[in-house]
Protein backbone atom coordinates (compact mmCIF):
# COMPACT_ATOMS: atom_id res chain seq x y z
CA UNK A 1 0.00 0.00 0.00
CA UNK A 2 1.42 3.39 -1.01
CA UNK A 3 1.96 5.97 1.75
CA UNK A 4 2.43 9.71 1.04
CA UNK A 5 5.99 10.98 1.57
CA UNK A 6 5.95 13.76 4.17
CA UNK A 7 7.31 17.20 3.20
CA UNK A 8 10.61 16.97 5.11
CA UNK A 9 11.43 13.54 3.71
CA UNK A 10 10.41 14.75 0.25
CA UNK A 11 12.85 17.66 0.63
CA UNK A 12 15.70 15.23 1.35
CA UNK A 13 14.70 13.10 -1.63
CA UNK A 14 14.33 15.99 -4.08
CA UNK A 15 17.47 17.81 -2.94
CA UNK A 16 19.58 14.75 -3.74
CA UNK A 17 21.85 14.71 -6.78
CA UNK A 18 25.09 13.04 -7.84
CA UNK A 19 27.15 15.54 -5.82
CA UNK A 20 24.93 15.22 -2.79
CA UNK A 21 23.81 11.68 -1.85
CA UNK A 22 21.39 12.08 1.05
CA UNK A 23 21.95 8.98 3.15
CA UNK A 24 23.27 8.42 6.67
CA UNK A 25 25.51 5.50 7.53
CA UNK A 26 27.29 3.57 10.26
CA UNK A 27 30.46 1.51 10.56
CA UNK A 28 30.39 -1.21 13.20
CA UNK A 29 33.40 -3.36 14.13
CA UNK A 30 32.92 -6.82 15.62
CA UNK A 31 35.32 -9.25 17.29
CA UNK A 32 34.61 -12.85 16.32
CA UNK A 33 33.25 -15.26 18.95
CA UNK A 34 35.86 -17.56 20.47
CA UNK A 35 34.44 -20.60 18.65
CA UNK A 36 34.19 -18.80 15.29
CA UNK A 37 35.22 -20.76 12.17
CA UNK A 38 37.89 -19.39 9.81
CA UNK A 39 35.22 -18.29 7.36
CA UNK A 40 33.21 -16.50 10.05
CA UNK A 41 32.59 -13.44 7.84
CA UNK A 42 30.85 -15.69 5.30
CA UNK A 43 28.67 -17.15 8.07
CA UNK A 44 27.81 -13.65 9.31
CA UNK A 45 26.91 -12.60 5.77
CA UNK A 46 24.66 -15.63 5.30
CA UNK A 47 22.94 -15.02 8.65
CA UNK A 48 22.20 -11.43 7.68
CA UNK A 49 20.88 -12.50 4.29
CA UNK A 50 18.83 -15.34 5.73
CA UNK A 51 15.24 -14.26 5.04
CA UNK A 52 12.88 -16.54 3.15
CA UNK A 53 11.15 -13.69 1.30
CA UNK A 54 10.08 -10.11 1.80
CA UNK A 55 7.75 -11.19 4.63
CA UNK A 56 10.87 -11.57 6.76
CA UNK A 57 11.88 -7.91 6.20
CA UNK A 58 10.70 -5.04 8.40
CA UNK A 59 8.26 -2.78 6.47
CA UNK A 60 10.59 0.22 6.75
CA UNK A 61 13.21 -1.68 4.73
CA UNK A 62 10.77 -2.45 1.91
CA UNK A 63 9.87 1.16 1.09
CA UNK A 64 11.06 2.98 -2.00
CA UNK A 65 9.93 6.37 -3.37
CA UNK A 66 7.65 6.51 -6.38
CA UNK A 67 5.68 9.10 -8.30
CA UNK A 68 3.63 8.89 -11.47
CA UNK A 69 0.47 10.15 -13.13
CA UNK A 70 -1.48 7.82 -10.84
CA UNK A 71 -0.07 9.58 -7.75
CA UNK A 72 -0.78 13.00 -9.22
CA UNK A 73 2.94 13.67 -9.46
CA UNK A 74 3.26 13.40 -5.68
CA UNK A 75 5.94 11.28 -4.03
CA UNK A 76 4.72 8.20 -2.18
CA UNK A 77 6.41 5.34 -0.35
CA UNK A 78 5.66 2.13 -2.19
CA UNK A 79 6.55 -1.40 -1.02
CA UNK A 80 8.96 -3.27 -3.29
CA UNK A 81 7.06 -6.26 -4.69
CA UNK A 82 10.28 -7.65 -6.23
CA UNK A 83 12.52 -7.30 -3.17
CA UNK A 84 16.00 -8.77 -3.69
CA UNK A 85 17.98 -9.25 -0.47
CA UNK A 86 21.16 -9.97 -2.45
CA UNK A 87 21.10 -6.42 -3.82
CA UNK A 88 20.91 -4.90 -0.33
CA UNK A 89 23.17 -7.17 1.75
CA UNK A 90 26.65 -7.63 0.27
CA UNK A 91 29.94 -9.28 1.13
CA UNK A 92 33.17 -7.32 0.62
CA UNK A 93 36.86 -7.76 1.44
CA UNK A 94 39.70 -5.31 2.04
CA UNK A 95 42.90 -5.29 0.02
CA UNK A 96 46.18 -6.14 1.75
CA UNK A 97 47.48 -5.10 4.24
CA UNK A 98 43.97 -4.77 5.70
CA UNK A 99 44.59 -1.77 7.95
CA UNK A 100 41.93 0.54 9.35
CA UNK A 101 43.10 2.99 6.67
CA UNK A 102 41.88 0.63 3.94
CA UNK A 103 38.59 0.10 5.78
CA UNK A 104 37.90 3.84 6.08
CA UNK A 105 38.84 4.34 2.42
CA UNK A 106 36.33 1.66 1.39
CA UNK A 107 33.61 3.19 3.58
CA UNK A 108 34.27 6.59 2.00
CA UNK A 109 33.78 5.10 -1.48
CA UNK A 110 30.64 3.19 -0.47
CA UNK A 111 29.25 6.33 1.12
CA UNK A 112 29.81 8.26 -2.13
CA UNK A 113 27.31 6.31 -4.22
CA UNK A 114 23.60 7.14 -4.42
CA UNK A 115 20.89 4.69 -3.48
CA UNK A 116 18.60 3.55 -6.29
CA UNK A 117 15.05 4.92 -6.09
CA UNK A 118 13.78 1.81 -7.85
CA UNK A 119 14.64 -0.22 -4.75
CA UNK A 120 14.31 0.25 -0.97
CA UNK A 121 16.77 2.94 0.06
CA UNK A 122 19.34 1.01 2.10
CA UNK A 123 22.43 -1.18 1.77
CA UNK A 124 24.65 -3.19 4.13
CA UNK A 125 28.16 -4.55 3.51
CA UNK A 126 29.80 -7.23 5.64
CA UNK A 127 33.54 -6.54 5.25
CA UNK A 128 36.35 -8.99 6.01
CA UNK A 129 40.11 -8.75 5.55
CA UNK A 130 41.14 -6.60 8.55
CA UNK A 131 44.58 -7.71 9.64
CA UNK A 132 43.51 -8.03 13.29
CA UNK A 133 40.70 -10.46 12.42
CA UNK A 134 37.77 -8.18 13.16
CA UNK A 135 34.72 -8.08 10.87
CA UNK A 136 33.08 -4.80 9.87
CA UNK A 137 29.51 -3.93 8.97
CA UNK A 138 28.98 -0.76 6.93
CA UNK A 139 25.34 0.18 6.40
CA UNK A 140 23.51 3.18 4.96
CA UNK A 141 19.92 4.40 4.80
CA UNK A 142 18.41 7.38 3.00
CA UNK A 143 17.71 10.41 5.20
CA UNK A 144 14.28 10.61 3.62
CA UNK A 145 13.56 7.24 5.21
CA UNK A 146 15.07 7.83 8.64
CA UNK A 147 17.24 10.35 10.48
CA UNK A 148 20.71 9.63 11.82
CA UNK A 149 19.72 9.31 15.48
CA UNK A 150 16.94 6.85 14.69
CA UNK A 151 19.22 4.90 12.33
CA UNK A 152 21.90 4.42 15.01
CA UNK A 153 19.28 3.36 17.54
CA UNK A 154 17.74 0.94 15.08
CA UNK A 155 21.14 -0.71 14.54
CA UNK A 156 21.60 -0.93 18.31
CA UNK A 157 18.12 -2.38 18.85
CA UNK A 158 19.16 -5.83 17.55
CA UNK A 159 22.18 -6.09 19.86
CA UNK A 160 22.29 -7.78 23.26
CA UNK A 161 24.41 -7.57 26.40
CA UNK A 162 24.40 -11.39 26.53
CA UNK A 163 27.38 -12.94 24.67
CA UNK A 164 25.66 -16.33 24.70
CA UNK A 165 22.50 -15.19 22.94
CA UNK A 166 21.95 -16.58 19.42
CA UNK A 167 19.27 -16.56 16.69
CA UNK A 168 19.32 -12.75 16.74
CA UNK A 169 17.82 -10.92 13.73
CA UNK A 170 19.58 -8.54 11.38
CA UNK A 171 18.59 -4.85 11.74
CA UNK A 172 16.30 -5.19 8.71
CA UNK A 173 14.60 -8.36 9.92
CA UNK A 174 10.90 -8.24 10.80
CA UNK A 175 10.31 -8.29 14.56
CA UNK A 176 7.06 -8.17 16.54
CA UNK A 177 6.37 -4.79 18.06
CA UNK A 178 4.69 -4.57 21.46
CA UNK A 179 1.44 -2.64 21.45
CA UNK A 180 2.07 0.65 23.28
CA UNK A 181 -0.02 1.67 26.25
CA UNK A 182 -2.60 4.41 25.78
CA UNK A 183 -0.34 7.01 27.41
CA UNK A 184 2.53 6.05 25.11
CA UNK A 185 0.26 6.24 22.06
CA UNK A 186 -0.80 9.72 23.12
CA UNK A 187 2.85 10.69 23.64
CA UNK A 188 3.68 9.38 20.17
CA UNK A 189 0.86 11.44 18.72
CA UNK A 190 2.10 14.55 20.53
CA UNK A 191 5.76 14.10 19.54
CA UNK A 192 5.34 14.69 15.84
CA UNK A 193 8.06 15.85 13.54
CA UNK A 194 7.91 18.99 11.44
CA UNK A 195 6.55 16.86 8.62
CA UNK A 196 3.29 16.40 10.53
CA UNK A 197 2.85 20.00 11.70
CA UNK A 198 -0.31 21.55 10.20
CA UNK A 199 -0.55 25.19 9.22
CA UNK A 200 -2.41 26.03 12.42
CA UNK A 201 0.41 24.56 14.49
CA UNK A 202 3.01 26.51 12.56
CA UNK A 203 1.01 29.66 13.24
CA UNK A 204 0.94 28.73 16.89
CA UNK A 205 4.71 28.31 16.80
CA UNK A 206 5.00 31.84 15.49
CA UNK A 207 2.76 33.15 18.24
CA UNK A 208 -0.32 33.96 16.12
CA UNK A 209 -2.92 31.76 17.86
CA UNK A 210 -4.29 31.94 21.38
CA UNK A 211 -2.28 28.90 22.44
CA UNK A 212 0.89 30.93 22.14
CA UNK A 213 -0.68 33.86 24.02
CA UNK A 214 0.61 36.34 21.50
CA UNK A 215 4.27 36.28 20.46
CA UNK A 216 6.19 34.25 23.11
CA UNK A 217 8.99 36.19 24.76
CA UNK A 218 11.49 33.42 24.12
CA UNK A 219 10.65 33.44 20.42
CA UNK A 220 11.04 37.22 20.17
CA UNK A 221 14.38 37.05 21.98
CA UNK A 222 15.54 34.18 19.78
CA UNK A 223 14.65 36.01 16.57
CA UNK A 224 16.38 39.20 17.76
CA UNK A 225 19.54 37.32 18.67
CA UNK A 226 19.49 35.52 15.35
CA UNK A 227 19.28 38.84 13.52
CA UNK A 228 22.16 40.23 15.60
CA UNK A 229 24.19 37.04 14.97
CA UNK A 230 24.35 36.31 18.69
CA UNK A 231 24.03 32.92 20.32
CA UNK A 232 20.53 31.50 20.22
CA UNK A 233 18.46 28.61 18.96
CA UNK A 234 18.40 30.33 15.57
CA UNK A 235 21.23 31.42 13.28
CA UNK A 236 20.50 33.42 10.15
CA UNK A 237 24.04 33.71 8.79
CA UNK A 238 27.58 32.52 9.47
CA UNK A 239 31.02 33.44 8.09
CA UNK A 240 32.04 31.87 4.79
CA UNK A 241 34.68 29.17 5.08
CA UNK A 242 36.14 26.56 2.74
CA UNK A 243 33.42 24.22 4.05
CA UNK A 244 30.71 26.50 2.63
CA UNK A 245 31.01 25.97 -1.11
CA UNK A 246 29.98 23.62 -3.91
CA UNK A 247 30.92 20.00 -3.26
CA UNK A 248 31.47 16.87 -5.32
CA UNK A 249 29.93 13.44 -4.78
CA UNK A 250 33.20 11.87 -3.60
CA UNK A 251 33.52 11.32 0.15
CA UNK A 252 36.32 10.85 2.63
CA UNK A 253 35.67 9.35 6.07
CA UNK A 254 37.80 9.54 9.21
CA UNK A 255 37.01 8.03 12.60
CA UNK A 256 38.50 7.74 16.07
CA UNK A 257 37.34 7.37 19.65
CA UNK A 258 38.39 8.73 23.04
CA UNK A 259 37.55 7.47 26.55
CA UNK A 260 34.37 9.16 27.78
CA UNK A 261 35.96 9.45 31.22
CA UNK A 262 38.58 11.87 29.86
CA UNK A 263 35.84 14.14 28.51
CA UNK A 264 33.76 13.80 31.69
CA UNK A 265 36.76 14.83 33.82
CA UNK A 266 37.19 18.00 31.75
CA UNK A 267 33.51 18.80 32.10
CA UNK A 268 33.50 18.19 35.85
CA UNK A 269 36.53 20.40 36.41
CA UNK A 270 35.10 23.25 34.33
CA UNK A 271 31.41 23.04 35.22
CA UNK A 272 30.44 22.10 31.67
CA UNK A 273 28.79 19.09 30.04
CA UNK A 274 30.33 16.29 27.99
CA UNK A 275 28.51 17.69 24.96
CA UNK A 276 30.14 21.09 25.59
CA UNK A 277 33.53 19.35 25.69
CA UNK A 278 32.78 17.50 22.43
CA UNK A 279 31.90 20.81 20.78
CA UNK A 280 35.05 22.43 22.19
CA UNK A 281 37.15 19.56 20.80
CA UNK A 282 35.62 20.11 17.37
CA UNK A 283 36.02 23.89 17.60
CA UNK A 284 39.71 23.66 18.52
CA UNK A 285 40.40 21.04 15.86
CA UNK A 286 38.65 23.08 13.15
CA UNK A 287 40.51 26.23 14.25
CA UNK A 288 43.89 24.43 13.96
CA UNK A 289 42.92 22.86 10.64
CA UNK A 290 41.84 26.17 9.10
CA UNK A 291 44.91 27.97 10.47
CA UNK A 292 47.11 25.39 8.69
CA UNK A 293 45.34 26.27 5.45
CA UNK A 294 45.42 30.03 6.16
CA UNK A 295 41.62 29.95 5.91
CA UNK A 296 40.34 30.85 9.41
CA UNK A 297 37.73 33.65 9.35
CA UNK A 298 37.87 36.47 11.91
CA UNK A 299 34.36 35.77 13.20
CA UNK A 300 33.44 32.51 14.97
CA UNK A 301 32.05 29.55 13.04
CA UNK A 302 28.50 28.42 13.83
CA UNK A 303 27.48 24.78 14.26
CA UNK A 304 23.98 23.37 14.07
CA UNK A 305 23.56 20.85 16.91
CA UNK A 306 20.49 18.58 16.59
CA UNK A 307 18.57 17.89 19.79
CA UNK A 308 16.01 15.18 20.53
CA UNK A 309 12.67 16.37 21.87
CA UNK A 310 12.16 13.33 24.08
CA UNK A 311 13.17 9.70 24.32
CA UNK A 312 9.78 8.29 23.33
CA UNK A 313 9.81 10.22 20.08
CA UNK A 314 13.21 8.74 19.25
CA UNK A 315 11.87 5.24 19.87
CA UNK A 316 8.96 5.88 17.55
CA UNK A 317 11.32 7.21 14.90
CA UNK A 318 13.57 4.17 15.08
CA UNK A 319 10.63 1.85 14.44
CA UNK A 320 8.76 3.83 11.83
CA UNK A 321 11.38 6.03 10.24
CA UNK A 322 10.96 9.77 9.97
CA UNK A 323 12.97 12.82 10.98
CA UNK A 324 13.29 14.70 14.28
CA UNK A 325 14.45 18.24 13.59
CA UNK A 326 14.90 20.07 16.90
CA UNK A 327 18.20 21.99 16.89
CA UNK A 328 20.36 24.57 18.65
CA UNK A 329 22.78 26.93 16.88
CA UNK A 330 26.13 27.19 18.68
CA UNK A 331 28.92 29.70 18.12
CA UNK A 332 32.16 27.71 18.26
CA UNK A 333 34.43 30.57 19.43
CA UNK A 334 36.99 29.71 16.76
CA UNK A 335 38.20 33.31 17.01
CA UNK A 336 39.58 32.59 20.49
CA UNK A 337 43.06 31.08 20.84
CA UNK A 338 42.71 29.82 24.41
CA UNK A 339 40.97 26.40 24.76
CA UNK A 340 39.41 27.29 28.13
CA UNK A 341 37.95 30.50 26.64
CA UNK A 342 36.47 28.49 23.77
CA UNK A 343 34.93 25.97 26.15
CA UNK A 344 33.35 28.70 28.32
CA UNK A 345 31.96 30.50 25.26
CA UNK A 346 30.53 27.27 23.83
CA UNK A 347 28.95 26.42 27.19
CA UNK A 348 27.25 29.84 27.28
CA UNK A 349 26.09 29.51 23.68
CA UNK A 350 24.70 26.01 24.21
CA UNK A 351 23.00 27.02 27.46
CA UNK A 352 21.44 30.05 25.78
CA UNK A 353 20.05 27.93 22.94
CA UNK A 354 18.63 25.32 25.31
CA UNK A 355 17.01 27.99 27.48
CA UNK A 356 15.33 29.44 24.39
CA UNK A 357 13.90 26.02 23.54
CA UNK A 358 12.92 25.16 27.11
CA UNK A 359 10.14 27.77 27.20
CA UNK A 360 8.61 26.68 23.87
CA UNK A 361 6.15 23.92 23.15
CA UNK A 362 7.24 20.97 21.03
CA UNK A 363 5.47 22.39 17.99
CA UNK A 364 7.17 25.74 18.51
CA UNK A 365 10.56 24.02 18.78
CA UNK A 366 9.91 22.13 15.56
CA UNK A 367 8.80 25.26 13.74
CA UNK A 368 11.81 27.23 15.05
CA UNK A 369 14.11 24.47 13.85
CA UNK A 370 12.39 24.57 10.47
CA UNK A 371 13.11 28.30 10.19
CA UNK A 372 16.77 27.67 11.00
CA UNK A 373 17.13 24.68 8.68
CA UNK A 374 15.19 26.09 5.74
CA UNK A 375 18.23 27.87 4.19
CA UNK A 376 20.33 24.70 4.50
CA UNK A 377 17.69 22.54 2.79
CA UNK A 378 16.31 25.04 0.28
CA UNK A 379 19.65 26.52 -0.83
CA UNK A 380 20.91 23.30 -2.48
CA UNK A 381 17.36 22.41 -3.56
CA UNK A 382 17.05 25.74 -5.42
CA UNK A 383 20.68 25.71 -6.60
CA UNK A 384 21.44 28.99 -4.77
CA UNK A 385 24.92 28.22 -3.42
CA UNK A 386 27.08 31.33 -3.37
CA UNK A 387 24.01 33.59 -3.41
CA UNK A 388 22.59 32.91 0.06
CA UNK A 389 24.96 33.09 3.03
CA UNK A 390 25.13 29.85 5.03
CA UNK A 391 23.00 29.88 8.22
CA UNK A 392 25.69 27.74 9.87
CA UNK A 393 29.05 26.30 8.83
CA UNK A 394 28.71 22.63 9.73
CA UNK A 395 26.63 20.14 11.67
CA UNK A 396 27.94 18.54 14.88
CA UNK A 397 25.76 15.78 16.31
CA UNK A 398 26.18 13.79 19.51
CA UNK A 399 24.13 10.58 19.57
CA UNK A 400 23.98 8.59 22.83
CA UNK A 401 24.57 4.88 22.35
CA UNK A 402 24.64 1.74 24.52
CA UNK A 403 26.57 2.18 27.77
CA UNK A 404 27.51 -1.48 28.12
CA UNK A 405 29.26 -4.01 25.88
CA UNK A 406 26.95 -5.37 23.19
CA UNK A 407 26.96 -8.53 21.06
CA UNK A 408 25.34 -9.80 17.90
CA UNK A 409 25.05 -13.62 17.91
CA UNK A 410 28.16 -13.81 20.08
CA UNK A 411 30.23 -11.31 18.07
CA UNK A 412 31.39 -8.48 20.34
CA UNK A 413 30.78 -4.92 19.11
CA UNK A 414 34.09 -3.10 19.67
CA UNK A 415 33.56 -0.01 17.51
CA UNK A 416 30.56 2.03 16.39
CA UNK A 417 31.17 5.03 14.10
CA UNK A 418 28.55 7.24 12.38
CA UNK A 419 28.76 8.56 8.80
CA UNK A 420 26.61 11.49 7.80
CA UNK A 421 25.74 13.90 4.98
CA UNK A 422 27.83 16.75 3.59
CA UNK A 423 25.73 19.02 1.38
CA UNK A 424 26.42 21.84 -1.05
CA UNK A 425 27.37 24.78 1.12
CA UNK A 426 28.32 22.52 4.05
CA UNK A 427 31.12 20.17 3.06
CA UNK A 428 31.89 18.74 6.53
CA UNK A 429 29.71 16.84 9.00
CA UNK A 430 30.93 15.63 12.40
CA UNK A 431 28.81 13.09 14.24
CA UNK A 432 29.71 11.45 17.55
CA UNK A 433 28.20 8.52 19.36
CA UNK A 434 28.95 7.12 22.80
CA UNK A 435 29.40 3.41 23.35
CA UNK A 436 30.77 1.31 26.22
CA UNK A 437 32.91 4.04 27.78
CA UNK A 438 34.12 5.52 24.50
CA UNK A 439 33.11 8.60 22.50
CA UNK A 440 33.42 7.77 18.81
CA UNK A 441 33.82 10.56 16.26
CA UNK A 442 32.84 10.09 12.62
CA UNK A 443 33.97 12.83 10.22
CA UNK A 444 32.39 12.81 6.75
CA UNK A 445 33.51 15.34 4.17
CA UNK A 446 33.73 16.10 0.49
CA UNK A 447 36.98 14.54 -0.70
CA UNK A 448 37.89 17.55 -2.85
CA UNK A 449 36.47 20.45 -0.85
CA UNK A 450 37.91 19.35 2.53
CA UNK A 451 41.55 18.46 1.82
CA UNK A 452 43.41 16.09 4.16
CA UNK A 453 40.31 15.44 6.25
CA UNK A 454 42.17 12.86 8.33
CA UNK A 455 44.34 15.63 9.83
CA UNK A 456 41.31 16.70 11.86
CA UNK A 457 41.69 13.47 13.88
CA UNK A 458 45.16 14.56 15.02
CA UNK A 459 43.84 18.01 15.86
CA UNK A 460 41.00 16.48 17.88
CA UNK A 461 43.51 14.45 19.88
CA UNK A 462 45.65 17.52 20.50
CA UNK A 463 42.59 19.48 21.62
CA UNK A 464 41.65 16.85 24.22
CA UNK A 465 45.11 17.21 25.71
CA UNK A 466 44.90 21.03 25.58
CA UNK A 467 41.52 21.02 27.33
CA UNK A 468 42.81 18.63 30.00
CA UNK A 469 45.77 20.92 30.67
CA UNK A 470 43.54 24.02 30.79
CA UNK A 471 41.15 22.26 33.17
CA UNK A 472 43.98 21.02 35.39
CA UNK A 473 43.21 17.32 34.92
CA UNK A 474 46.13 16.37 32.67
Amino acid sequence: MAVPVDPTSAAFLLAENRSMPMHVGALQLFEKPEDAPRDYARHMFEQMQDVADSSGIAPLFLRHPHRSIRTGGQLVWQPDDQFDIEHHVRHSALPSPGRVRELLELCGRLHSTRLDWERPLWEAHIIEGLNDGRVALYSKMHHGLIDGVAAMRLLASVLSGDPEKREMPAPWGARPRPRPAAADRQQADDSRSLTDVPVSALRAALGITAEAAGMPGALVTTLKKGLRNETSALSLYAPRTLFNQQITGSRRFAAQNWPTERLRAIGKATGTTINDVVLAMCAGAIRSYLLELDALPDTPLVAMVPVGLNAKQSQVASADGGNAVGSVMVQLATDKSDPSDRLRAIHRSMKDGKEALSSMTQLQILAMSAIGQAPAILTPLLRMQGIVRPPYNLIISNVPGPRTTQYWNGAKLVGNYPLSIPINGMALNITCTSYDGQMAFGLTGCRRTVPHLQRLIGHLDAEVAALEKAAGVA
